[in-house]
């Protein structure tokens, strides 16, 4: 039935059940489920167990580098706000892996037979301390085993190799905090002497030339008798100032130079400069006047 407003027929007002079909009441949103955290989302699509995965495939070939940064991404994905905690197993393969990979620069650094440091090491380490102010003074010792040639001419290679290795182990002996020894190549080795003086640094080469005299070498080999001469330059005035490498390579022709006159005067001896200066030590009465007849 219609309503008269004003002499007018008015439409009739829409029951409540077809106003409900016609204007439904908006929809409850959609269930959408526990919000997700930031580990949630790292770890969509498997990227944790991924980078784990990889790491230990790689680590299997040893490539420990390479699968140190997919288990540092791994933990890096891990380690959020929302997770703090990270996973023991993970930490101890980090950890294992930062191991591997410090032993494996170790080794890459030393020389395969005498397990002395290679000339790697010794540029790089040489370098470093000729940087440095204040050091206190840089001694280097460049070492020559006596007529090599004749020992593995006479005995033989695989006995020359032992004499080498005894020959670090007593260059190695004694010898103060912070130094190191080097194989330079072949029957030669250098003694790196940091924050050192120059008397204190002839002392310390000739401590270890007497001991390779006094070995009883014998043991190894009937007859058999092993000495070493030694050039020994020392530097004072290093610095940021200086050019490390060619500093570095200077100090190595000096030691070269002062070794020559070792051989020169005989061998099994210590040749070292005092002012300008060359003198000889651990050489007996008879050959220091043959020394100063050499002009050395």
């Amino acid at each position: 039935m219609t309503g008269l407003r004003d002499g007018v027929a008015g439409p009739e007002p829409l029951r409540e059940d077809v106003a409900r079909s016609l204007c439904p009441a908006p929809a409850p949103p959609p269930d959408l489920g526990p919000r997700r955290t930031r580990h949630d989302l790292a770890n969509e699509g498997g990227m944790v167990e991924l980078h784990e995965s990889i790491a230990a495939l790689l680590a299997s070939r040893g490539q420990w580098r390479q699968a140190y940064h997919h288990l540092r991404s791994a933990l890096d994905l891990l380690s959020t706000e929302d997770t703090p905690r990270v996973p023991e197993q993970l930490r101890h393969e980090v950890n294992r892996l930062r191991r591997e990979h410090a032993e494996a620069r170790e080794q890459s650094l030393r020389d395969s037979l005498t397990a002395s440091y290679n000339r790697r090491y010794l540029d790089e380490r040489l370098a470093d301390l000729l940087a440095v102010d204040g050091t206190g003074g840089l001694a280097v010792g460049l070492v020559d085993l006596d007529w090599f040639k004749q020992v593995n001419d006479t005995y033989g290679h695989l006995l020359g190799d032992r004499v080498l290795q005894r020959v670090v182990e007593l260059l190695q002996e004694a010898l103060p905090s912070g130094s190191f020894c080097a194989r330079y190549g072949g029957e030669e080795f250098v003694l790196v002497l940091p924050t050192i003086d120059a008397a204190r640094a002839v002392a310390v080469c000739e401590a270890a030339r007497i001991r390779i005299e006094r070995y009883p070498w014998t043991q190894l080999a009937p007859g058999l008798r092993v000495t070493v001469s030694i050039g020994m330059a020392h530097e004072t005035g290093t610095g940021q100032h200086a050019s490390p490498a060619a500093t570095a390579e200077q100090q190595l022709i000096g030691a070269d130079a002062l070794l020559y006159a070792a051989k020169q005067s005989g061998r099994n001896a210590v040749a070292y400069r005092s002012a300008s200066e060359v003198r000889i030590a651990g050489l007996g009465e008879e050959r220091r006047t043959g020394a100063r007849l050499l002009g050395y």
